[in-house]
């Protein structure tokens, strides 16, 4: 199972994950909007954070009880108590980002509404502050994503719960492939704040 913060990467290693396993990846984010027939960003929007929260409590516990292989859970599952008491049965992988990484990667997309606003880089850092306890809390293991490409991130992963033989050998580098690419430092400079209506 994989945690952490937006721009922490798990979607893309939790992919790479899931094939130097050969099991099964999901994605919460993108089961909760199949299920719900629109996007997360639509959903708050319209229906507000404690619907959407609803709906992904209810979607990880019932992968949590499924063999569901490499899982990837969205940034603030873990606020749910219910939540961390189910990943308390599993192996847990807090993909660690810095405030600048995370807003880097992230973009400040629309897509995340709880990025949007006037002050992202503040409102990132909060959500750093306020999450990174409950991330260390459910972790088995903590892997710091800086200055690594996903493949890195996914092999570091595998060394450190001990999954090194159970999986394909890693892929030679290629270039051009993004799994190979290596994140910027973490103290290059920052995009200019985007300003808009929250949620928007």
């Amino acid at each position: 199972m994989l945690v952490g913060p937006p721009g922490s990467g798990k979607s893309t290693v939790g992919r790479v994950l899931g094939r130097r396993l050969s099991v099964p990846f999901t994605d919460v984010d993108t089961e909760i909007e199949a299920r719900v027939g629109t996007t997360i960003a639509e959903m708050f929007t319209s229906q507000g954070e404690e619907a959407f929260r609803a709906v992904e409590r209810e979607v990880v516990a019932e992968l949590l009880g499924t063999d569901c292989g490499v899982l990837a859970l969205g940034g603030g599952s873990v606020l749910a108590e219910s939540t961390r008491a189910l990943l308390a049965a599993h192996r847990v992988v807090y993909l660690q980002v810095g405030l600048a990484d995370g807003i880097r990667r992230t973009g400040m997309s629309t897509a995340r509404p709880l990025l949007a606003g006037v002050n992202p880089r503040a409102t990132f850092r909060a959500l750093l502050e306020a999450r990174a306890p409950l991330y260390e809390s459910v972790a088995t293991v903590q892997i710091d994503t800086v200055k690594r490409s996903a493949n890195q991130v996914a092999a570091a992963v595998l060394a450190a719960l001990g999954l090194d033989a159970d999986a394909a050998p890693a892929p030679e580098p290629r270039p051009g492939d993004p799994d190979d690419e290596i994140t910027p430092s973490d103290d290059a400079a920052l995009p200019d704040p985007v300003f808009g209506r929250p949620g928007s």
